[in-house]
């Protein structure tokens, strides 16, 4: 089965379900600062899960690119991958339960005909807030699983949410493929990481929600949202050992085999690791440095992801022995012309990602040498071990892999203390996360007036950019918190003071006039009629919400708005600045009260 026929089987059955399909979202997430990246096929759904009417209906399914870092270190196993397709179906407050697992049990038996007693599944056990899912369990078993293929597990194995600290949340039904190897002990189950069972589906059933003081209330209104994994199916269909030998990477390995002169299939476990390392963060880096809101390598955010899993692969390409310029655009280049016809995106920033991989190969090379010699010099006054601290501050200030401070100290006949390391790199990363969730402490769920508001100030200010600077002027990307809005739009120059007091004018012109915000459903055809603006990429579903408000801003979207724009109170740039190459930013503020 290739990767092409999973995909239509699966939208094609849900289809037939009375689903529309709708498509993949940019890896980026639009307004929600809650997460750098779209790391499951929900997250471009959220205001539709938060109650929102969808413009194609109750019942929906795509495949979404998704990216997350949660598994970086297990990269290189049988399955876990950064970049992935996820396959979701969703019921807005449709069908629920019983449907749900129902079709996910034919489309896994009848569809794909995997056989039922290669399944597992798993339940809810309930505590002290939300009961044991009953419901779920006696569902399984009138689809014919026996006890023993059913698995009840706590909130921490069977249950989504909130994101934030409240909001819709309820428990989910894992679906798992038995690989047929031997059950590591008698408590062996489907959370047991010792490789006998594969995750392929979750079920995930919204109907509570958390209040304030942590109790949980069931919600008038139930959703369904639904993942199944593409890629561990496909490998799974073709009766395979890992992703890394489906159609997907194997182009990309074989390049790999190329450049490097060793057969992937006959050479130490060492290289596989370093093979499938190189060709999941490279695909990875291929479909960030292909989207349409020009992420660039940095050490912030998104940007600094990029970078991470660049250099990861650069440290693994060394290790093979591949030093030569050029080598990563071979390999991203096998992703594109594997990849465009599915997501054309790819090869309409082709020459953007072959120029970012190129400038990022470089100033990591520059990194390698000011960190080899500063590492050189700390180590001549240094006798037996280079300790934890040193290490990390290498790694830390001068990007210096601890792989390559180990060679450079077995050169010396020095050790190394890698267990002190690894005890700062746990603080590092602690601070790191407590960091973040102070950052985007709002969560997904986060659609206050606050964000309202602010979303409908970025239509104004895109309407105003238009006017003041050109309408070639379109919106690259924008994060939304409860307190600021950030804005970043195509253009080559900086904004002159001049030209950003004109614009916050028009804006506050817009804001004083009490313009209703106006949603309208209608056909893509019948928006590009209007004179809407499509913010991001070049695919919608049958119909869109369109947002106009007066003669200042007409657009295709999906975010939460204000009902009138005397809600904004008044508008103003905090912030104007370079985000990349062709790309500015502004950040804004609005006044609450």
């Amino acid at each position: 089965m290739t990767g092409k026929e999973l995909r239509k089987l699966y939208v094609d059955f849900f289809k037939s379900k009375d689903h529309k399909e709708i498509y993949s979202a940019s890896l980026i997430p639009d307004n929600d600062p809650s997460v750098l990246f779209t790391t499951a096929g929900m997250h471009p759904l959220v205001p539709y899960l938060l109650g929102q009417k969808h413009p194609l209906g109750k019942r929906l399914v795509d495949y979404q690119k998704c990216f997350r870092t949660c598994d970086i270190d297990s990269v290189g196993d049988s399955c876990h991958l950064t970049f992935f397709e996820m396959l979701g179906n969703w019921s807005l407050n449709d069908y629920f339960k019983k449907e749900s697992l129902t079709m996910s049990h034919e489309f896994l038996t009848k569809v794909l005909g995997i056989p039922q007693e290669r399944i597992a599944v798993t339940c809810f056990e309930g505590d002290e807030l939300a009961p044991k899912d009953m419901e779920t369990y006696s569902i399984w078993k009138e689809l014919g699983y026996p006890d023993e293929r059913i698995f009840f597990y706590s909130k921490k194995e069977n249950w989504w949410g909130p994101v934030g600290n409240t909001g819709p949340c309820g428990p989910d039904s894992e679906i798992f493929y038995d690989t047929g190897k031997e059950a590591c002990s008698k408590e062996c189950g489907p959370a047991c990481s010792c490789g006998k069972y594969v995750e392929m589906w979750n079920n995930v059933f919204m109907e509570y929600n958390r209040n304030e003081d942590g109790t949980f209330e069931k919600m008038k209104n139930h959703n369904v949202d639904t993942g199944l994994g593409f890629e561990r199916v496909l490998y799974i269909m073709n009766n395979q050992e890992s992703t890394y030998d489906t159609e997907l990477f194997q182009p990309i390995i074989k390049k790999i085999s190329e450049i490097s002169n060793i057969d992937y299939y006959n050479t130490s476990e060492e290289n596989i690791f370093s093979f499938r390392v190189v060709a999941d963060h490279l695909r990875s880096a291929t479909f960030i440095l292909g989207d349409d809101k020009d992420v660039t390598p940095s050490n912030v955010d998104q940007g600094y992801i990029l970078r991470r899993i660049i250099r990861r692969a650069m440290r693994h390409l060394r290790k093979l022995d591949i030093t030569g310029n050029g080598v990563m655009n071979e390999i991203a280049k096998v992703v594109v012309e594997n990849y465009s016809d599915i997501y054309p995106e790819l090869e309409r920033n082709e020459d953007y990602i072959y120029s970012q991989l190129t400038k990022e190969e470089a100033t990591f090379n520059k990194t390698l040498d000011k960190g080899m010699k500063v590492a050189e010099k700390m180590m001549q006054s240094i006798d037996k071990i280079v300790d934890g601290e040193t290490l990390f501050h290498l790694y830390d200030t001068y990007g210096f892999p601890i792989e390559f401070t180990k060679e450079l100290a077995i050169e010396k006949g020095l050790a190394i203390d890698e267990e002190g390391f690894a005890v700062k790199f746990r603080e590092h990363q602690e601070k790191s996360r407590i960091g973040a969730e102070q950052k985007f402490k709002g969560g997904l769920a986060d659609s206050k007036v606050e964000t309202a508001r602010l979303h409908t100030a970025t239509h104004l200010l895109n309407g105003a950019l238009r006017r003041v600077l050109g309408d070639t002027i379109y919106q690259k990307g924008s994060n939304i918190t409860s307190e600021r809005l950030r804005f970043d739009f195509s253009f080559d120059r900086k904004v002159t003071p001049e030209e950003l007091e004109r614009v916050s004018v028009i804006v506050n012109e817009a804001i004083n006039k009490n313009i209703p915000v106006v949603c309208e459903e209608m056909t893509v055809e019948e928006a590009k009629s209007q004179g809407a603006i499509g913010v991001f990429g070049d695919k919608y579903g049958e119909k869109v919400k369109v947002y106009t408000i007066g003669e200042y801003s007409k657009e295709i979207c999906g975010g939460p708005h204000a009902n009138n724009t005397e809600e904004l109170k008044n508008f103003k740039i905090i912030k104007e600045e370079s985000s990349s190459a062709g790309v500015r930013r502004i950040k804004a503020i609005i006044d609450f009260e």
